[in-house]
């Protein structure tokens, strides 16, 4: 795969996690990376991950911010061209998924699940693309989830649809940012195993029904979604655009079937 010298790559929500994993393999793939983290709990590990890649000759850089306030984002952006240049890479992963049953979302619970899940993916979008139609080039890449294509558990409907928000938009930015020679596109993990899952795959049987319902009896790493990122960033995937890839080891195509699938 070609590599990805030159470019800089922002990817929200990157200090643990998928972001983490989206960010070491850009770094390894040539970009120069930057790391955004919200709270400072979070800052110690994202100066290890900038350790690790500055050990391996890359460049990486973090900058604070919270996805849920447009100031906050345009500060980051400010700061990133300031010490680094425009972002060539945009990658949208910073979200939440809070577990409530539909009858105890609050309206603090949902405008904070759409603040960060969409709100701060489009204005980080509409920023990136600023420099990205001046130059006639950029790759966004909004982290997903297979609640973009079906409803993977009715106790999230807050969470389920704001992803399915993404989707939409993903689409109609294809649209709006393609004649710009920008390509929009997501990746839809399943059920990835991270920390951020960590409570709720700690319980081994839940951790079997998991592995039980993917068609590929198994759940998904945060390195598989970082190399699907790198892809979708690359010249080799330059006519893709308004695609969301899922990586969920087709867990979104199965339908109901009956238990012996007539295997005799």
């Amino acid at each position: 795969m070609e590599q990805l010298d030159g470019k800089v790559a922002l990817v929200t929500g990157s200090s643990q996690g998928i972001g983490e994993a989206i960010v070491r393999k850009l770094a390894d793939a040539g970009a120069t990376v930057i790391i955004n983290y919200r709270s400072d709990k979070s800052l110690e590990n994202a100066k290890k991950i900038v350790a690790d890649i500055e050990n391996e000759s890359g460049k990486a850089y973090i900058v604070k911010a919270d996805m849920a306030s447009v100031e906050q984002i345009n500060k980051m952006f400010d700061e990133i061209e300031e010490k680094v240049g425009q972002v060539d890479i945009l990658v949208n992963n910073a979200g939440v998924a809070p577990f409530y049953s539909f009858m105890n979302v609050t309206e603090e619970i949902w405008d904070n699940t759409y603040d960060i899940n969409v709100k701060g993916y489009f204005f980080c979008m509409q920023r990136a693309a600023k420099s990205m139609i001046e130059k006639r080039s950029g790759k966004i890449i909004n982290i997903a989830s297979t609640a973009s294509k079906i409803v993977t558990s009715p106790v999230i409907p807050h969470y389920i649809s704001s992803k399915g928000a993404i989707h939409q938009l993903t689409k109609a930015l294809a649209i709006e940012l393609g004649k710009h020679n920008i390509n929009v596109n997501a990746v839809g993990p399943s059920t990835v195993d991270t920390p951020f899952v960590a409570d709720y795959l700690k319980d081994p049987k839940i951790r079997e029904q998991e592995k039980n319902a993917n068609p590929m009896k198994r759940i998904g790493t945060a390195d598989q979604v970082g190399d699907s990122v790198v892809f979708l960033a690359s010249k080799q995937a330059e006519q893709i655009n308004g695609h969301l890839l899922m990586i969920d080891g087709g867990l979104s195509v199965q339908g109901p079937q009956p238990a012996d699938h007539m295997e005799r």
